[in-house]
């Protein structure tokens, strides 16, 4: 655990780093320089997006995870055509993604009739999705080499600073929407080069071996079997995701479209430390199934969920704790739109418990998936996707976004309890003890606590007193409960190589 310990911290500080970056473009220079029409445009784009780019992978992202360890263990870079295979096929699927979009073109106008902009800029959208494609092609054989840390880096930093410079470009009237709408298509194709020319300079990553290999031939049955399983399965549970955006720009126009996006994200920020784990755990996990070390497994497991849900405590509490001051900032910043945020509390606090559950469960997903029963993986998501796409319907129809939030809770946590059950009755993995139930219970009576405390009239001055004082007091919360030696461990490691470090130097 030490080295995903380690390079956790990284991907962490990068992805935190991403997420003021992305906040600050979301919750001040959008709202500042953009109607919540133009908001919900940019929004409606990154997601169709990232659901098309896993579309147009045809299945080969699960397959580097697992099978990569194998390719460089027995051919080595020079004899490995896995990278060669996996780009053919993914150039495939968006031929095939370019072919459907050209033949459907008239009937997606027609769905896009609430969402009128989005008609008029939706062939933006292919090559937007496309150098998505390019990116996390290149970034599973990244996670392979170890090189998460720096695929963190360009995603969620890089990516988000670029967007700040095309916002700040705009809102000083150097460039138009139409532009500006150009220019974001093609914001990933810096990323991919970055990190194309760092897995050349590894020596380990090479695109020159045409000739198929003994080892694709002798897993080729393995490999698509498996590929289309995950694939289905991938696709299934990030299209339940993102359906949410897709109903609401077909049903209710892309201003909703702008407040559910505010909600979403951050709420999303609970994913934070989630994210950066998965980059790394995915190539350790498959090792050890490889190597049958279920000990290795079982300790992954639990560490994570001891740290997720510690982590995700902290910062829900963070976030609720500080709703109304952000719808009340939201409000001012954008007064000549109108503001009109007021909304945001109900959805916040229901997506951001939602999340807390599906974090509260540590790695299960990316157990589940490296194991020999990854085709359980396609049959929960499958669920998913079943019970949300009605659900959602249902609900937003009938109570609003609301609704569609109450919806991502109901389904992620049957989704999360199905998965739990598994891996318990399976393999005997139960990464829960009594401290994490009496650290949960604690951590709810101190946001309650902390949320009595007395409103001044500055909501900048709100921030700082009940996010400090809720951070302090959890502090001690977990110093008092311990729920885990390595929580204790990453929470001393964090105010002492940050807090104490700022105040020695002042």
């Amino acid at each position: 655990m030490g080295i995903i310990q380690k390079q956790g911290m990284k991907s962490s500080l990068f992805i935190m780093i991403g997420f003021v970056i992305g906040a600050f473009n979301l919750l001040v220079l959008f709202p500042l320089f953009f109607s919540k029409s133009d908001q919900g445009l940019v929004r409606a784009m990154i997601d169709i997006g990232a659901t098309l780019s896993i579309f147009c992978t045809l299945g080969t992202l699960p397959v580097v995870y697992k099978f990569y360890p194998f390719y460089n263990q027995y051919l080595g870079p020079k004899k490995n055509d896995l990278p060669f295979i996996t780009l053919m096929v993914n150039l495939i699927g968006f031929g095939l993604l370019l072919l459907i979009g050209w033949q459907q073109k008239d009937f997606i106008v027609r769905k896009l009739g609430k969402s009128p902009d989005l008609a008029v800029y939706f062939n933006y959208v292919y090559p937007y999705t496309f150098f998505i494609l390019m990116f996390i092609w290149l970034e599973g054989f990244a996670w392979g080499l170890r090189k998460g840390v720096i695929t963190n880096f360009l995603k969620e930093t890089l990516i988000r600073i670029l967007t700040t410079v095309l916002i700040l470009a705009f809102g000083f009237k150097f460039i138009s929407l139409p532009v500006f709408i150009m220019l974001f298509s093609g914001i990933y194709l810096i990323p991919a080069l970055i990190l194309l020319y760092t897995l050349i300079q590894t020596k380990e990553f090479s695109l020159r071996n045409f000739k198929i290999s003994s080892v694709t031939r002798r897993l080729k049955g393995r490999m698509i079997n498996f590929a289309l399983f995950v694939f289905a399965g991938q696709f299934f549970n990030l299209l339940a995701k993102t359906t949410d955006t897709f109903l609401i720009f077909g049903l209710r126009g892309l201003s909703d479209t702008a407040i559910f996006a505010i909600a979403t994200y951050v709420s999303a920020i609970l994913e934070i430390p989630q994210r950066s784990l998965n980059s790394i755990t995915i190539p350790i996990l498959a090792e050890s199934w490889k190597n049958k070390d279920m000990a290795n497994i079982k300790n992954i497991y639990h560490k994570s969920v001891s740290n997720l849900l510690a982590i995700g405590l902290l910062l829900f509490g963070l976030i609720w704790l500080n709703i109304d001051n952000l719808v009340a900032f939201l409000n001012f910043i954008s007064n000549k739109y109108g503001g009109g945020y007021d909304e945001l509390p109900k959805l916040i606090f229901i997506l951001g418990l939602a999340k807390l559950i599906d974090i509260g469960t540590g790695v299960n997903s990316q157990i589940i998936g490296t194991s020999n029963y990854w085709k359980f993986d396609f049959y929960t998501n499958l669920f998913y996707i079943i019970l949300s796409l009605p659900l959602n319907i249902f609900l937003i129809n009938s109570y609003g976004l609301e609704g569609l939030a109450f919806s991502n809770l109901v389904a992620l946590t049957l989704y999360n309890s199905i998965r739990f059950g598994f891996l318990y009755k399976k393999f005997n993995l139960q990464p829960y003890t009594w401290r994490h139930g009496i650290f949960l219970i604690s951590s709810i009576i101190l946001m309650l606590l902390v949320h009595q405390l007395p409103i001044a009239n500055n909501f900048f001055l709100n921030i700082f007193i009940q996010s400090a004082t809720f951070s302090v007091s959890f502090y001690v919360l977990v110093k008092w409960i311990n729920p885990s030696p390595e929580v204790l461990s990453l929470f001393n490691s964090f105010f002492k190589n940050n807090f104490l470090k700022l105040f020695k130097k002042n």
